[in-house]
């Protein structure tokens, strides 16, 4: 009966994925239609588009510097960032590509693209948003289509998106141990494969044209920095942390105590829990250390601006403790208002629009023969209460 109820609803998704007109005629063809198609698209004018805070939806995006990869990184000490390159480096030199896709240089325009998300969140919606921005500025249709966090449900709808034989497909892995199968099987299908958002392994970058998304590891640096600055790099932290297990968890936490270890090296780690995603909970805790750690807490490091961040204000101000600085990975609608309302020092600026369009450009240079990078990061911005009012109204 579940087995059967799961794909009925599959079945649904499928059958009523989002489908966004772009433009005019679709893939294929050559010659002169093949070359006036390719001028029509690299004519296109993609710098005026906005996400819905403003910011220019699809600005080009960065590199980073790579380090030397350690020997053995598993064998440095935790609290050194070399211990985690291969999940802060995910794919930078991970080896030459495997069946790489061939450009058709024939232009964006009539392309039709899929989409894979990890679930449903708001955040997910507002990632589709700009997608669905980019495909229509570049002249593309693109489906999107959404698991709901179930990543067998996510392998059967990679295996019927290569059914249908888009021009591409774009992935946000659930976890990066389903991550290689799944680019794997796009990739020997012939289709050009890209990651998004979620870093995945190296050997899963292998089978991708390309990855877009956050710099994570850099965000929470920079907020850390910021952070310490604040607490004049003395003092206690405690970190309410993503998810075990999946890059965020480790970016969130060690990307700051590894910054932290040489940039304030008196600042000290008091605890780290994970309580999920949920106000009540994340409250308790931060309710917990109050009484546990009393004046060495000085500050609290969130993954979460919504309601992680809810939660840790609604102990605080219970506790009467407006001496603890509070910084979180952003940037919510909720994140934002704890901002303007002193309750945050800090968030770090994560466009979730940007993020599914910097997919959707990605791919539109790959039909347009452009050259593309392993890995592009989206920018980077810290928001803070002198600078809220620019990045408003939140993308979700």
């Amino acid at each position: 009966m579940k087995r059967t109820l799961l794909t009925a609803l599959l079945a649904l998704v499928i059958g009523g994925s989002l489908v966004f007109a772009g433009g005019g005629q679709q893939s294929g063809g050559g010659g002169a239609a093949s070359g006036d198609n390719l001028q029509k698209s690299l004519a296109l004018d993609t710098s005026g588009v906005k996400s819905t805070d403003g910011q220019t939806l699809m600005p080009p995006l960065a590199a980073k510097q790579v380090p030397a990869r350690p020997s053995n990184p598993d064998a440095l000490p935790e609290d050194d960032p070399l211990h985690w390159y291969d999940q802060e480096y995910a794919g930078w030199n991970a080896g030459s590509k495997i069946n790489p896709a061939k450009s058709p240089a024939n232009g964006s325009i009539g392309k039709h693209v899929i989409v894979i998300v990890h679930g449903d969140h708001p955040w997910t919606t507002a990632y589709m948003n700009g997608a669905t921005k980019a495909a229509q500025a570049l002249g593309m249709t693109i489906d999107l289509w959404s698991p709901n966090w179930d990543v067998n449900v996510q392998n059967q709808m990679i295996a019927q998106a290569i059914n249908q034989k888009p021009d591409a497909i774009g992935v946000i892995p659930i976890n990066a141990e389903s991550a290689v199968q799944q680019f794997r099987q796009i990739n020997q299908s012939g289709i050009p494969a890209f990651g998004t958002n979620t870093l995945t392994t190296a050997e899963a970058m292998r089978y991708m044209v390309t990855w877009t998304g956050p710099d994570d590891w850099g965000q929470m640096r920079k907020l850390a920095r910021q952070l310490a600055d604040t607490m004049g790099k003395k003092g206690g932290i405690g970190y309410i942390t993503h998810n075990p297990g999946g890059s965020p968890y480790f970016a969130r936490m060690m990307g700051p105590r590894t910054e932290l270890r040489s940039y304030a090296p008196d600042i000290r780690t008091l605890d780290f829990q994970s309580p999920g995603f949920d106000a009540a909970a994340t409250k308790q805790v931060v309710a917990d250390w109050i009484t546990r750690f009393g004046r060495d807490l000085n500050a609290i490091f969130l993954a979460d601006d919504s309601a992680q961040a809810i939660g840790t204000a609604d102990a605080l101000k219970e506790a009467g403790r407006t001496d603890i600085l509070v910084v979180a990975a952003g940037n919510s609608k909720a994140g934002m208002d704890l901002i303007a309302a002193g309750d945050l020092l800090g968030i770090t600026y994560q466009t979730a629009e940007g993020d599914g369009a910097a997919v959707v450009k990605a791919m539109a240079d790959f039909f347009n023969g452009k050259s593309l990078p392993e890995i592009g990061y989206l920018a980077q911005d810290i928001i803070t209460k002198t600078n809220v009012a620019g990045f408003q109204p939140p993308q979700w």
